[in-house]
């Protein structure tokens, strides 16, 4: 089966669509996305390099553990090295040694997460950089004009996302105001033909919004869709709201985003939120989740988590996950990878993440064939299984 192709939005800046369906199993999707630096099969998850590198990993490691496209902040660019130094090194993919696809967000996450230092009005945001209180502003346009000189293959819109829960005066505010600032980046955008800086052709996403109202999301992507984007976001999830609340919002909201074009959820987390966001057509989605949990020990597995501190795995000569072929697992004992994480040792960093990254591609993996095969909702339930057995053997349940 393959999804409905027809949609009522405006063709993005680069006309068709980049994005191709492949299958679909219930909402679940299955397709390829095209960028300047190549295609990424989907659903993806998209591995993040903040400041431009993959904490703990070298580029070909991120390659080894199947990631296919990788994702930097454009407000931590900004602040450090900055956008002209940046596009004066080649570009995010000279400068980083990754030539494969890159997603730049917008910095709009940080107006939620760093809430104490921004100030936001109808023009843009100003923050006092965190690294020494220095003015720092993004406007819609300025917003283009960096991820331009940084050079990523799909670049956001600047968004005003509001911390969950919001009163819905707030809600209201933060999706009309991130409507009409995707006009104005649409505008930029196309003022400079959608070239990079460093001369290929970058996608243009537009971010929904509107807090956990149904109402408004539908509001703001009807809005965004009369723009035009190349691809759409479901923005403002995995900022307060409980977990069950986050899987419902991704249900309720990506099927609103525009079936023949790429969907992406941003900011989750956990292997069960995305084998969610995948149960609910979403085709991207993106953490710093895998590589921060893994530098405290933690492992994520087909057996769910593993707390790599724990005592019981000082003696304990089995991989992290048999199932996993990543050169953690084929190497390594949980208890020589115990003895690295206390000892606070680079080489545990560097193999737990490897391994949480090479989880989440397999995983990614596995969806994708199971909704080509139509039996994803069979994969669903082994998966949700496996990770139900193994809280028990952890003592987690």
């Amino acid at each position: 089966m393959h999804p409905e192709q027809e949609s009522s939005a405006k063709p993005g800046p680069g006309g068709a669509s980049p994005w191709r369906a492949e299958a679909l199993d219930g909402k679940a999707r299955a397709g390829v996305l095209s960028t300047a630096h190549g295609e990424v099969q989907t659903p993806t998850f998209m591995a993040v390099g903040t400041h431009g590198s993959v904490k703990a990993l070298l580029p070909y490691q991120v390659k080894e553990a199947g990631t296919g496209i990788v994702l930097a902040n454009t407000y931590h660019m900004l602040v450090r090295p900055g956008p002209d130094i940046v596009a004066d090194l080649g570009g995010l993919h000279q400068m980083t040694g990754w030539s494969g696809p890159m997603l730049t967000d917008s910095g709009g996450f940080q107006v939620f997460s760093l809430a104490s230092r921004v100030k936001t009005k109808e023009d843009g945001v100003t923050f006092a950089s965190h690294v020494d209180g220095a003015k720092i502003s993004l406007t819609p346009e300025s917003c283009m004009e960096v991820q331009g000189k940084l050079g990523a293959d799909i670049i956001m819109q600047l968004d005003d996302v509001p911390e969950l829960p919001a009163t819905p005066e707030r809600e209201i505010e933060s999706m009309t105001r991130s409507l009409r600032w995707a006009k104005r980046a649409r505008a930029a955008f196309e003022a400079r033909a959608g070239k990079s800086a460093q001369g290929h052709q970058q996608l243009l996403f537009g971010i929904q919004q509107g807090g956990l109202n149904a109402e408004l999301r539908q509001q703001s992507i009807d809005g965004l869709k009369e723009v035009g984007f190349d691809g759409y976001a479901v923005g403002g999830l995995s900022v307060g709201e409980t977990k069950p609340e986050m899987h419902k919002g991704m249900h309720d909201f990506a099927p609103m985003l525009p079936s023949d074009r790429p969907r992406y959820v941003m900011g989750v987390g956990f292997p069960e939120d995305i084998l969610e966001a995948v149960a609910a057509g979403v085709d991207m989605m993106d953490c710093v989740l895998p590589t921060r949990v893994a530098r405290h020990g933690l492992a994520l597995t087909s057996r769910g988590r593993v707390n790599l501190k724990n005592q019981r795995h000082e003696r304990d000569l089995s991989p992290i996950d048999p199932k996993c072929k990543c050169h953690a697992c084929t190497n390594f004992s949980r208890g020589y990878l115990r003895h690295m994480v206390r000892q606070e040792e680079i080489v545990g960093n560097t193999l737990i993440t490897l391994h949480n990254l090479t989880y989440y591609a397999t995983l990614m993996r596995e969806a994708r064939e199971a909704i080509v095969e139509e039996r994803f909702q069979a994969f669903y339930d082994e998966t949700q299984e496996g990770w139900r057995k193994g809280a028990l053997e952890e003592g987690r349940a």
